[in-house]
């Protein structure tokens, strides 16, 4: 079960902040972390990452919301809380998830609300899409080099090395060619020979038990060639 979404409410009303206790306390995806009527408590708790949803009122007298957000910038989804309608295009400006007029019912607390945890969920569910460069350690100490896979025409294992055959440029790294191959998106790079991963974008010709790439033949391992023909498959024409 996912963890309910921690709630800050800012507002310099008491009243304001008891009924949004009440609707917090009422919504089981919610739980209220703290509550405050100072907008200054309430940046420190933003600043910390204390916060995955914050209930902001505008109008305060110390600082306002839309100040607090200026100061604060985008750390967490916010729905702003006003008795003030001419604030609302202003407010968006600030990528708000949304914005409640008061006196608003709980109906209307709980679309807004539902709007964020739904967001929220999608988000998790998607993973994050895959990078186009990896980093290779150098020849010293805390050395990297990004290379972008798209460049990579195969590469070579030297026991305990690895080398980098790009389209531009060459690199040597201190890897294993094993763990490597793990790392690399399988429907691109697949490994053909115990020495050799190539890059299925770089390879001009399959011929029996070889193939060529970036003007060098490399021999396919018999353990390697079941794979390797499999994903020929998928792109071959007639």
């Amino acid at each position: 079960m996912n963890r309910p979404l921690q709630c800050l409410a800012v507002d310099d009303e008491p009243h304001a902040l008891e009924l949004l206790s009440l609707y917090i306390e009422k919504t089981p995806f919610l739980e209220l972390s703290h509550s405050t009527t100072s907008p200054w408590e309430a940046l420190s708790w933003l600043q910390q990452g204390k916060a995955g949803l914050i209930f902001l009122d505008i109008q305060m007298d110390e600082l306002t919301g839309i100040q607090l957000l200026q100061i604060a910038g985008k750390t967490c989804p916010v729905i702003l809380t006003t008795a003030y309608s001419e604030y609302a295009l202003e407010s968006y400006e600030y990528q708000v998830a949304d914005y409640l007029l008061k006196p608003y019912s709980f109906e209307r607390f709980l679309k807004a609300v539902n709007g964020v945890w739904q967001q929220q969920q999608e988000e998790q569910a998607s993973p994050p899409p895959a990078p186009d460069y990896l980093f290779v350690k150098g020849d010293a100490k805390n050395k990297f080099h990004r290379l972008h896979l798209s460049e990579i025409c195969y590469i070579e294992g030297l026991r305990n090395y690895v080398r980098y055959i790009g389209t531009a440029k060459k690199s040597i790294s201190l890897q294993n060619l094993k763990e490597l191959e793990g790392a690399l998106p399988p429907e691109q790079f697949v490994r053909i020979h115990k020495s050799f991963i190539i890059n299925l974008v770089h390879v001009e010709q399959v011929e029996g038990n070889s193939v060529l790439v970036n003007g060098r033949r490399l021999p396919v391992g018999s353990s390697y060639r079941r794979r390797l023909f499999e994903l020929i498959e998928r792109y071959r024409m007639g």
